[in-house]
């Protein structure tokens, strides 16, 4: 179900009042002989059912688990049509973002009437903002070939368009849970964040009508991927690459872009700069007019001055660094994913449900990572959580595939003589090394 801003408002302060008292009632008790008990939270890309592959056989550890991801209700048309593209699809995050991102281009360029990079941008924003409301590719589609300004609402984006940055005005987030090391999605709640009144009100360029038959000369539309197929955010390149491709044959079943069908041409960003910057360099010799990535926020700052010298858009369904609303981009960088000054209030929420006393926040040492790390640590502050009860570690994640997993056990040894009762992991796949280095620690994980 979706929380109003007020009810999740109410909750939040609910759960600060009851952080407040119980901290008060045992301030002055000695520390316990007996190691307290750790509860586990996450976020992103290590709240997805195939985290739990990345433990091997000490999956267990992450039962009880909680923590939250960009994530809304999907309908079950949505899941099916994925389906009919991956049918061995198990995580759905990020693939409502990456398929918006994908429609959302290809209108832009329908109402271009170009597959000109810089008339494509200057559309992104107008497409998500006062216009006609229309829900899929094949009405809005029909609509921007008769030169009509259009709203779009898609899978991702259902409540108001972008801001002026090229990003969502507002969000929903899950809270979710492990159990038995899968999510349960019983126990799944939504709530919305974001301020409807923050979209953008400007007036795109005036739209091209498209008479029956024409074709643009310089059709067709070139979409490049730019996904995690590899490297330490590969868990979640299934439900991306599914995502885009339902986008693709779904514009395409409906007559295509400005005449033609749309052409996609895949692309590894490898969770790494150096494959990402090469797929890039690939995607500018290959007239690649839209590039959809890249996954990590951290991948798409190395790549962005890359990109913008190319003259190309890069429209991101997953990146959540909050510093990219301000980026240097000359227009040309898009988001479907929310910054996460939305998601650090949401995640905040949900640890001080629990009533912690003390909590380490574990951050992978990158923008994503340490961004996010930040936003929570001053979402805890500004209901009154003191600052020596709030440990923050981060840690670099390996470099390549064949590099060492994260070694954390000092770190590890730090949380328990903190003796944290909660600890907010936030990163990729290599997160995985700091719950069994917590576990080896002799840290007792609750379930």
């Amino acid at each position: 179900m979706l929380v109003s801003r007020a009810s999740r408002a109410a909750v939040f302060a609910a759960g600060a009042a009851l952080l407040l008292a119980t901290s008060a009632c045992g301030s002055d008790q000695p520390e316990s002989a007996t190691q307290t008990q750790v509860r586990l939270y996450g976020t992103d890309a290590n709240m997805m059912n195939s985290y739990a592959g990345e433990l091997k056989d000490r999956a267990s550890l992450i039962n009880g688990m909680t923590g939250t991801s960009p994530m809304m209700p999907l309908s079950a048309s949505f899941k099916e049509r994925l389906a009919s593209v991956d049918p061995k699809l198990g995580d759905y995050t990020y693939a409502p973002e990456t398929y918006d991102a994908v429609v959302i281009s290809a209108l832009a360029a329908q109402l271009a009437g170009t597959t000109d990079p810089t008339a494509i941008a200057k559309q992104i924003i107008g497409v998500t903002n006062d216009g006609e409301r229309c829900e899929d590719p094949a009405a809005c589609l029909g609509l921007a070939r008769q030169g009509l300004d259009i709203e779009y609402r898609g899978v991702s984006l259902t409540r108001s368009g972008f801001t002026d940055a090229g990003e969502p005005s507002t969000a929903s987030y899950a809270t979710l849970h492990f159990d038995h090391e899968k999510l349960n999605d019983g126990k799944t709640e939504f709530v919305g964040a974001g301020d409807e009144s923050a979209a953008s009100t400007r007036t795109p360029p005036k739209a091209k009508k498209q008479r029956a038959g024409e074709k643009a000369h310089d059709a067709p539309l070139v979409v490049g991927g730019l996904l995690p197929k590899t490297g330490d955010l590969a868990l979640a390149y299934p439900p991306m690459a599914a995502a885009a491709t339902l986008a693709i044959k779904e514009i395409n079943a409906a007559g295509g872009v400005l005449g033609k069908p749309v052409v996609w041409i895949d692309g590894d960003d490898g969770t790494n700069p150096d494959v990402a910057k090469a797929t890039v360099a690939s995607h500018v010799r290959h007239g690649v007019h839209v590039i959809i990535g890249a996954g990590a926020s951290g991948i798409t700052r190395a790549v962005l001055p890359d990109v913008v010298a190319a003259g190309r858009v890069l429209f991101s369904p997953s990146n959540t660094d909050a510093g990219l609303t301000t980026a240097d981009d000359h227009g040309l960088y898009f988001r479907t994913a929310p910054p996460d000054t939305l998601q650090g209030r949401a995640l905040a929420d949900v640890i001080l449900r629990d009533g912690p006393h003390k909590i380490a926040i574990v951050a992978r040492k990158d923008s994503y990572g340490e961004g996010l790390q930040e936003k929570v640590r001053a979402e805890l502050e500004r209901v009154g959580f003191d600052g020596d009860r709030v440990k923050l570690l981060s840690y670099l994640p390996p470099a390549d595939a064949d590099a060492p997993p994260v070694d954390f056990s000092e770190a590890a040894r730090e949380i328990k003589d903190f003796n944290a009762d909660a600890a907010l992991i936030i990163g990729f796949s290599e997160s995985a090394a700091v719950i069994t280095a917590l576990a080896d620690a002799g840290v007792q994980l609750r379930h």
